[in-house]
Protein backbone atom coordinates (compact mmCIF):
# COMPACT_ATOMS: atom_id res chain seq x y z
CA UNK A 1 0.00 0.00 0.00
CA UNK A 2 0.98 3.60 -1.17
CA UNK A 3 1.08 6.36 0.86
CA UNK A 4 0.62 8.58 -1.73
CA UNK A 5 -2.31 11.06 -1.34
CA UNK A 6 -2.88 9.67 2.32
CA UNK A 7 -2.96 12.04 5.34
CA UNK A 8 -0.20 10.69 8.24
CA UNK A 9 0.01 12.03 11.59
CA UNK A 10 3.68 11.46 12.85
CA UNK A 11 4.09 11.56 16.71
CA UNK A 12 7.78 12.70 17.92
CA UNK A 13 9.00 11.87 21.24
CA UNK A 14 11.45 12.86 23.10
CA UNK A 15 14.61 10.62 21.91
CA UNK A 16 17.39 10.69 19.93
CA UNK A 17 15.18 9.14 16.79
CA UNK A 18 13.06 12.94 17.08
CA UNK A 19 16.18 13.76 14.42
CA UNK A 20 15.16 10.70 11.85
CA UNK A 21 11.75 11.82 12.26
CA UNK A 22 12.59 14.96 10.21
CA UNK A 23 13.98 12.36 7.43
CA UNK A 24 10.95 10.39 7.93
CA UNK A 25 8.83 13.49 7.27
CA UNK A 26 10.52 14.17 3.54
CA UNK A 27 10.47 10.76 2.98
CA UNK A 28 6.28 10.62 3.51
CA UNK A 29 6.27 14.03 1.31
CA UNK A 30 8.21 12.45 -1.03
CA UNK A 31 5.46 9.92 -1.48
CA UNK A 32 3.10 11.81 -1.66
CA UNK A 33 1.57 11.76 1.85
CA UNK A 34 0.36 14.77 3.66
CA UNK A 35 1.68 14.74 7.54
CA UNK A 36 0.92 16.61 10.51
CA UNK A 37 3.39 16.20 12.93
CA UNK A 38 2.73 16.22 17.16
CA UNK A 39 4.98 16.61 19.72
CA UNK A 40 5.64 15.49 23.21
CA UNK A 41 7.34 19.00 25.01
CA UNK A 42 10.46 16.37 25.06
CA UNK A 43 10.51 15.96 21.55
CA UNK A 44 10.76 19.57 21.55
CA UNK A 45 13.79 19.19 23.35
CA UNK A 46 15.81 17.18 20.55
CA UNK A 47 14.10 18.75 17.45
CA UNK A 48 12.06 22.30 17.48
CA UNK A 49 8.69 22.59 16.45
CA UNK A 50 9.71 25.39 13.58
CA UNK A 51 12.03 22.29 11.80
CA UNK A 52 8.84 20.27 11.80
CA UNK A 53 6.60 23.58 10.75
CA UNK A 54 8.72 24.65 7.51
CA UNK A 55 9.28 20.60 6.79
CA UNK A 56 5.04 20.06 6.42
CA UNK A 57 3.98 23.55 5.88
CA UNK A 58 1.65 22.70 8.83
CA UNK A 59 1.38 23.80 12.53
CA UNK A 60 2.78 21.54 14.82
CA UNK A 61 0.55 20.54 17.78
CA UNK A 62 2.28 19.90 21.39
CA UNK A 63 -0.94 20.28 23.67
CA UNK A 64 -3.71 17.20 23.00
CA UNK A 65 -6.08 20.42 24.15
CA UNK A 66 -4.54 22.81 21.23
CA UNK A 67 -6.82 25.99 21.01
CA UNK A 68 -6.23 26.16 17.41
CA UNK A 69 -8.49 23.53 16.85
CA UNK A 70 -12.51 24.63 16.83
CA UNK A 71 -13.61 22.25 19.86
CA UNK A 72 -10.05 22.48 21.75
CA UNK A 73 -9.51 18.83 21.54
CA UNK A 74 -6.77 18.37 18.83
CA UNK A 75 -5.93 15.01 20.17
CA UNK A 76 -9.13 13.72 18.74
CA UNK A 77 -9.91 15.93 15.60
CA UNK A 78 -6.26 14.76 14.42
CA UNK A 79 -6.87 11.17 14.48
CA UNK A 80 -10.64 11.34 13.13
CA UNK A 81 -8.81 12.99 9.80
CA UNK A 82 -5.76 10.83 9.85
CA UNK A 83 -5.33 7.75 7.66
CA UNK A 84 -2.77 6.22 9.77
CA UNK A 85 -0.89 7.10 12.86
Amino acid sequence: MGVSGKRIVLGVTGGVAAYKAAVLVRELQRAGAQVQVVMTEAGTRFVGTATFQALTGEPVFVDQWDPRIANGMAHIELSRAADAI
